[in-house]
Formats: structure tokens, C-alpha cells, sequence
């Protein structure tokens, strides 16, 4: 059988203040990896703007965009300019009132290939998205594009095994995780720690559970609480690519901006789960409960 690779890029990216800055950036770095080579890139959550979801405030509305917009219509010119796969993250307004976070996927072209709206949304301290954004109805459907069928999946959904196996299941060759996560400046380096290697440990296992490559792109970079009432965040980069074992292709550092670049084997999926036949296995007649809230 003949080995077949894709080369791909994650763009870990620090916020340049404006949403012109920060697609000035991403030109630069989709510039990049195209002469490199790469087929396909991926960017970070809501790479358009600050991490706004700090506090709650009504006038934050206002950085949303329709899909398509300003923000897509430049991506996309740019994936059909340098014939680039692209995954991007975009605050959606899809009506008043009525907001998303989505990622959209461009197969070198500027038309849209597919679209996915983050399902799970967190409401922590510093991490306010319900506030924001409506949980996805798009469900877990897979982006079919020149380079495979993409799992695209959104930041907190990383931690839910039932979305990636979702994926899995409706046939993607690959996962892919657009980011924004760091820590409190006030946390304990102990729990630092902690918190950097359960996200990452929590993301290989769904590579492992799944035979699948996991590509998760995160920010990076020091963003200021603008309501002045928490510490901010810093966020911690480690953008990371991993095979279908979880074994690690290649990882970026905790900070500044780094154009990862990997070339990921398409056929070793196949390998792996002929040894390891998960889905083979899966007691399908005994998981009913799995769709109540709780077993009480």
C-alpha cells in the first residue's frame, strides 16, 4: 500500500488588537505554509479578536460577523489564492439576537465547505460563553473536503468523548480542535500543571479511543480582564498534533506565536485500528443510558 501523507499547520497566534491585525497575521502565516508546502491549516478559536468571553457585556455583540462576511471572505480568498485547506473560528451573528461560535472549513476555494457551531458551552469564571453564544444545531457531521472527511469540533467540546466518538462514527479521517484556553495568573504552578496536561491527556485519549489524528490549535499570549474583576488569562499555547495511538507529531511551546507544521500519515489509521478494533468492539446494546443527564 502505498504511503500516503498530508502536510498540515497549526497557526498558535498571540491577539494584535484588531481584527485587521489579526488577519494581517494569519495571511502571513497562511503565506508561510504554503511555501511550505502545507495542504492544510488550522486556526485558532475566535482568531479574529480578543478571548472577549472574560466578562458580560451587551457592546461584545458588536465584534460578531455573519458567515459569510468581512472575516470569511478574506480567509477565503486566501485558501483559493494559495489553494489551502483552512479551518477558521468566527463569532457568528446569524440573526439579532442570535449568535454562534462556529468554525468554518474552506477546500481551497473561497466558497464555503462546511460549517460546525460549538456544542458544548462553558460558563466558568473568565469563560462567560453562555452569555454569548447559542449551542450548536448543526450536530457532529463531519466537513468533506479534498484532503478527507474533517471532525471539526470547538475548544470545550474537547473534553466530552461522545463528540469525538460522533464524529468517528459518521466516518471522519481526522479531529480538530480550534482553542482558547489558558490559565488564572493567580493559580498555583503545581495546578498550572495539572490543568496544561489534563487538557492535552484528555485530547490523546480521543485520538487513542478512536484511531483517528487530533490536531488542536490554541492561543497564546497574556489577555487583560477588561472589566478590571479577574486576573485575566494567560493563555498557554501547546498547540499540538497527535497520531491515532495519541503519540505526539509535533508540539508547540507554551509561548508565542509558532507555525507547527507536521505531515500526518493518512494511512495509519487503518494499521491501528486493526489492531486495536474499538468500534469493532463497542457494546452498542448496553449504552442506552448514556442520553439521561445522569444514572439516579
Amino acid at each position: 500500500m502505498t504511503r500516503k501523507t498530508l502536510k498540515v499547520a497549526l497557526l498558535q497566534e498571540t491577539d494584535r488588537g484588531s481584527r485587521d491585525a489579526n488577519l494581517d497575521a494569519i495571511e502571513a502565516g497562511l503565506r508561510e505554509a504554503a511555501k511550505a508546502g502545507v495542504e492544510l491549516v488550522l486556526l485558532q478559536e475566535l482568531h479574529n479578536g480578543p478571548y472577549f468571553c472574560q466578562r458580560e457585556s451587551v457592546e461584545v455583540f458588536d465584534l460578531a460577523e455573519t458567515i459569510p462576511g468581512p472575516g470569511t471572505d478574506r480567509i477565503g480568498k486566501l485558501a483559493e489564492e494559495l489553494k489551502l485547506v483552512v479551518i477558521a473560528s468566527i463569532f457568528e451573528k446569524r440573526a439579532t439576537g442570535l449568535y454562534h461560535n462556529t468554525a468554518v472549513v474552506f477546500d481551497r476555494s473561497r466558497e464555503i465547505a462546511g460549517k460546525y457551531r460549538k456544542m458544548h458551552i462553558p460558563d466558568d469564571p473568565a469563560f462567560y460563553e453562555k452569555f454569548y453564544f447559542t449551542p450548536g444545531d448543526l450536530g457532529f457531521e463531519p466537513i468533506s473536503t479534498s484532503v478527507g472527511k474533517l471532525g471539526v469540533l470547538v475548544c470545550w467540546d474537547q473534553w466530552y468523548p461522545e463528540g469525538a466518538r460522533m464524529m468517528a462514527l459518521a466516518g471522519a479521517d481526522l479531529l480538530f480542535y480550534p482553542t482558547a484556553i489558558g490559565w488564572d495568573p493567580n493559580d498555583s504552578d503545581d495546578e498550572k500543571a495539572r490543568q496544561r496536561e489534563a487538557w492535552i491527556t484528555v485530547q490523546r485519549g480521543h485520538a487513542v479511543a478512536n484511531g483517528l489524528p487530533l490536531l488542536a490549535c490554541n492561543r497564546t499570549g497574556f489577555e487583560a480582564d477588561p472589566s478590571n474583576v479577574g486576573s485575566g488569562i494567560q493563555f498557554w499555547g501547546s498547540s499540538f498534533v497527535a497520531g491515532p495511538q495519541g503519540e505526539f507529531l509535533a508540539q508547540a511551546g507554551t509561548d508565542g506565536r509558532e507555525l507547527l507544521i507536521c505531515d500526518v500519515d493518512m494511512e495509519r489509521s487503518e494499521h491501528v485500528r486493526r489492531i486495536w478494533p474499538f468500534l469493532r468492539d463497542r457494546r452498542i446494546d448496553a449504552y442506552g443510558d448514556l442520553t439521561k443527564r445522569f444514572r439516579d
